[in-house]
């Protein structure tokens, strides 16, 4: 995969691009990622990429000719182009592991100030927000979907590392434990121990329902359950309430 990511604050990424999976993944080959400075893609003098708003109004605007210049230079017909913007579909783990799967090209679009142009939007696919909330711009989210998106690529991980993720399967992970199996009082789960493995993927199952069902009960309620689910899921609730 080759994610492009347009910004006007290339520095933000030097670390991001240096450090655990993101590095290993680039240096294996798994992923390649340019980052783009937008000024040097002006017309204006300095690299100036922003005006005043036509009709006024408060801030200024990211300019539409920078972005149509290198827009022009990078899409194919392969590029998703993704503005990151507070207007945009909420990110998830669905569209990560699509993405992963179905696109060999993205362009992640970081946008500052008031915002951009509306002509840019003209060459953009899609609209993304990482949640509902605005941030001052658009290179934390270009890091946190390149990062879901990657590592999921073939290779970067082993799938048994991420096929029980949170999410993944629509629900949220059982809790894990490690050594020691007791410490100060506090033991770990003796099913764990038992080495009976249906029983441990059935008491996982459970937790994983429990888990979502106190912390997330809209997932519950988006996830189409099979019926050992939808019997753990009863047994879980019947629990709760005798409690």
């Amino acid at each position: 995969m080759k994610i492009d990511i347009i910004t006007i604050f290339p520095n933000f990424f030097d670390q991001f691009l240096t450090t655990s999976k993101i590095k290993h993944a680039i240096q294996d080959g798994a992923v390649e990622i340019n980052i783009h400075d937008l000024r040097q893609y002006s017309d204006l003098k300095g690299g100036r990429v922003d005006d005043t708003p036509y009709g006024g109004g408060a801030g200024m605007l990211m300019t539409f000719p920078p972005f149509y210049n290198l827009l022009k230079k990078l899409q194919t017909e392969d590029t998703h182009t993704v503005f990151l913007s507070p207007q945009g579909n909420v990110f998830n783990q669905q569209t990560a592991t699509k993405w992963s799967i179905e696109k060999k090209h993205i362009i992640l679009i970081c946008g500052h100030y008031e915002g951009i142009d509306e002509r840019v939007l003209n060459f953009v696919d899609e609209e993304i927000s990482i949640g509902d909330y605005v941030l001052t711009g658009g290179e934390i989210p270009a890091m946190v979907i390149t990062d879901a998106v990657t590592r999921l690529l073939p290779g970067v991980l082993n799938e048994a590392s991420y096929i029980d993720d949170s999410h993944q399967q629509g629900l949220l992970k059982y809790p894990q434990y490690t050594k020691p199996e007791e410490y100060e009082g506090y033991r770990i789960p003796e099913v764990l121990k038992s080495g009976h493995h249906e029983n441990i993927r059935k008491w996982r199952l459970y937790m994983s329902l429990k888990n979502t069902l106190i912390k997330r009960s809209d997932l519950i309620d988006k996830k189409t359950l099979n019926k050992e689910e939808s019997k753990i899921l009863n047994q879980v609730k019947k629990d709760i309430e005798t409690k």
